[in-house]
């Protein structure tokens, strides 16, 4: 079912609008009259909820670290019977791809829910307003992340100098980008987001679910049997076998071409060593477990290949 990625500055009220959203879906869940809408179930993602600390965002490291603790997160979530709400920062373009893959793998819609352009950026920079994502200006996000640090019963406040950083780098979605759209931009003012939009972008407005077709690459390839595998290994490996044998046989030579069955292999210069040898085969080998060629097949182009890597 669908994901639904929410981004934004800190400290923006990504969480606020998260749980109106949840509020929202699991109402429309209770009351709808269709069973296959029924039966779902609503999923709420976010750092308390991973216990993730915000000064993890200081290091590069422990950020990378939070980031997958994410994604694996919302890919254990991701199923036909379950809305996900990622609700984080993913202010980074290339992680909301990566989720946005994975929807796609699932065959399940996504979308974007921005909390994030500041309206001081329309009237400083003159940005075409048809084009900006208006949201909670940096101003207000740093009131609230102020208001956040000084209140100890709650959890949510930034370090000031994460909280420039993080407003520095972030990287605002663009609904002209397929893993950034549909894009839903919620302005500060706003009482709640545009719920019943969103619902009908991602589960349909008519009680039909919406289905993704996915893109071959992110299409799981059958898992090749055991007789393919050791056939691909033992193919390989006789064929290592004759080049090095050959190479002890004319040491000192410069270059050299090996016959094989009408097929030939033709050398570098230089000796080709056992580890620059297995290397090309272990390359050879991970390209091509999942493929299933003919035994004649491999023979071949693994040949090829060698050629190839030798030129």
């Amino acid at each position: 079912m669908p994901l639904i990625l929410i981004s934004g500055y800190p400290s923006a009220g990504k969480t606020y609008r998260s749980k109106q959203l949840v509020e929202f879906f699991e109402t429309k869940i209770r009351n709808a009259p269709e069973s296959h809408i029924s039966r779902l179930k609503v999923v709420h993602i976010n750092d308390q909820s991973l216990g993730i600390s915000r000064d993890v965002y200081r290091e590069a490291r422990s950020e990378k670290d939070a980031r997958a603790a994410e994604y694996s997160a919302v890919k254990r979530a991701l199923g036909r019977d379950t809305i996900v709400i990622a609700d984080g920062l993913n202010y980074i373009k290339g992680f909301r791809y990566q989720l946005y893959c994975e929807a796609k793998a699932v065959q399940t819609p996504s979308c974007v829910v921005s909390i994030s352009r500041p309206i001081e950026d329309i009237i400083e920079k003159q940005v075409d307003p048809i084009k900006v994502h208006i949201g909670t200006p940096i101003s207000k996000c740093k009131e609230l992340n102020t208001q956040l640090l000084n209140n100890i019963e709650q959890d949510g406040g930034y370090p000031d100098d994460i909280f420039e950083n993080l407003v520095y780098r972030y990287e605002e979605p663009n609904g002209m980008t397929r893993w950034d759209s549909p894009l839903f931009t919620v302005p500060y003012e706003d009482a709640a987001p545009p719920c019943e939009e969103i619902w009908g972008a991602l589960v349909g407005a008519d009680g039909e679910l919406k289905k993704v077709k996915p893109n071959q690459a992110t299409v799981a390839k059958p898992a090749a049997g055991s007789d393919y595998l050791y056939e691909l290994d033992k193919t390989t490996q006789d064929i290592i076998n004759v080049v090095l044998e050959w190479q002890r046989n004319h040491v000192g030579e410069a270059g050299g071409q090996i016959t094989i069955d009408n097929s030939k292999i033709e050398l570098p210069t230089s000796p080709v060593t056992l580890p620059q040898l297995q290397r090309i085969r272990r390359q050879f080998i991970s390209l091509n477990r999942q493929h299933n060629l003919d035994k004649s097949r491999i023979y071949d182009s693994f040949l090829a290949y060698l050629n190839t890597s030798f030129a």
